[in-house]
């Protein structure tokens, strides 16, 4: 893992390709996760994309990174969305595909909608929040419950999930993916074994669940975004609402709306092949015509 300072401390990337965009062939495509979640969610379609793409996937401070924030960052999504546009501009990205999955496509939402997206050619939004859906389904509820939590009762409360079954339940990670169980004991582990990490964790969740109409206000201005966007949405899906990513598609201009079968919403943990047909497929196709 690689890593760079930015205004809200420390963040570690993986990048298939060179120091900057002339070093690397292909499409740039930058991918985001959700909360409590790392890079590794992008492990296996960035395996089946990298011949062809450059790579790049940030463990953002959503409470399974591993370097502390300073005490000032601003752990928001809004306040995240920005760090994401930091980092673009930091590794000199341009005309990327950004794709989000979870609250990873909440992220790509704030960023097309607040005037931030300059170096964004693409989006892709993956199974995720929007809309009224924050927090999402039992284990965006639980999360927002034990966020209320002081940092040592929080630490407390996640040493459960040292136990696979425990993470299987509804209320943990047993909704969002049908065979990611090995990442997800990964994804735990910083947040258990850390102290500093769980005072993030804590600041993150609260302020991520302060505001719950954020991406309400971000799906107004959505049909300003008027380059290609691809929607991808697990048909089984029990934690976004599948009429969700049709009404995402039908709000971006250029959206259109792939399902994909015998997933949950970590579709890049349940079925990492066929999103990166997918994501190959929407990164070769023409830009719309502009009439």
């Amino acid at each position: 893992m690689r890593e760079i300072e930015l205004s809200a401390g420390t963040i570690e990337y993986e990048d298939t390709g060179g120091q900057t965009d002339a070093d690397a062939s292909g499409p740039t495509v930058v991918f985001l996760h959700g909360l409590m979640m790392d890079a590794s969610l992008w492990d296996g379609p960035i395996a089946e994309l990298s011949g062809e793409h450059r790579c790049v996937a940030p463990t953002l401070p959503l409470g399974a990174h591993r370097r502390a924030m300073r005490d000032d960052a601003d752990l928001s999504l809004p306040g995240v969305a920005r760090l994401v546009v930091e980092f673009l501009d930091r590794l000199d990205l341009r005309d990327v595909t950004l794709v989000g999955n979870d609250t990873g496509g909440a992220l790509v939402q704030l960023v097309i909608s607040e005037g931030a997206a300059e170096r964004v050619g693409r989006v892709v939004l993956v199974s995720c929040e929007a809309f009224d859906n924050l927090p999402p389904g039992l284990t965006g509820r639980t999360l927002a419950l034990a966020g209320k939590l002081s940092p040592r009762m929080f630490g407390l409360f996640m040493q459960q999930m040292r136990l696979g079954a425990v993470r299987r339940l509804p209320v943990a990670f047993g909704w969002l993916t049908k065979r990611g169980g090995a990442a997800t004991g990964r994804w735990t582990r910083p947040v258990i074994t850390q102290p500093e990490i769980r005072r993030d964790a804590v600041r993150m969740l609260r302020a991520v669940f302060a505001d719950t109409r954020v991406l309400l206000r971000a799906a107004e201005r959505l049909p300003a975004f008027d380059r290609p966007a691809l929607v991808v949405w697990a048909h089984d899906d029990r934690v976004m609402p599948v009429d969700h990513g049709r009404r995402l598609a039908e709000l971006l201009p250029h959206g259109r709306l792939v399902e994909i079968e015998d997933s949950y919403t970590l579709i890049p943990l349940d079925r990492p092949t066929e999103l990166a047909v997918a994501v190959r497929e929407f990164t070769r196709a023409p830009d719309p015509d502009p009439r």
